[in-house]
């Protein structure tokens, strides 16, 4: 559990940093929430990690074919696709465009799996 809530906070520093680097992605922080805009950005990482648990396996395998056909390169429109779905979910959170989504979806691709090899050695 203490895991899952690590990685979920490193999402939200991601989410953030994207939100600030990356034309094209922004998270409208509440100001009036318990824990403020921080609290906004820890909920779009909570609600990426249960569309990542629930929808994203299912995703994965309806597409094997084209990420087989495609050496894998098919998984970056995966992973813009369940950003896509979570800004879809969320109002606190928009994505500008396909393109837009898919470099987010790399870059958080890559902290979740730096995330779960750091989180997995201690």
């Amino acid at each position: 559990m203490i895991r899952f809530a690590l990685k979920v906070v490193v999402m939200a520093v991601a989410f953030y940093l994207l939100a600030q680097y990356l034309p094209g992605i922004d998270v409208v922080g509440n100001q009036d929430a318990p824990l403020g805009v921080t609290g906004t950005f820890l909920w779009v990482a909570l609600l990426f990690a249960v569309v990542n648990a629930v929808v994203g396996p299912i995703l994965r395998f309806l597409s094997l074919p084209a990420v087989l056909l495609t050496l894998g390169l098919f998984l970056l429109v995966v992973n813009a696709a369940l950003l896509g779905l979570t800004a879809a979910l969320s109002d606190r959170l928009d994505v500008d465009g396909f393109g837009t989504a898919v470099v987010g979806g790399l870059v958080l691709a890559v902290v979740g799996w730096l995330a779960d090899t750091v989180l997995d050695r201690g």
